[in-house]
């Protein structure tokens, strides 16, 4: 039995995840670090988490400019 496992090249957003920059204040990020550490999870997980929250729990209104 020679049989050969193919195992072709990933592509770059194979895996369903998009990657892009965000310009955070200072604080943010240590917030975010504190959490982090505080949870023993990565920086990205838990923006993850946290977009995610936030935009389960987000509604689009008109402005009320009156």
């Amino acid at each position: 039995m020679d049989e050969k496992l193919v195992i072709s090249k990933k592509l770059k957003g194979d895996d369903g995840y998009k990657t892009f920059s965000v310009r955070l204040p200072q604080e943010t990020v240590e917030r975010l670090d504190q959490l982090a550490a505080e949870t023993h999870r990565s920086r990205n997980d838990l923006i993850k988490v946290l977009l995610n929250y936030a935009l389960d729990h987000s509604v689009a209104e008109e402005n009320r400019d009156t």
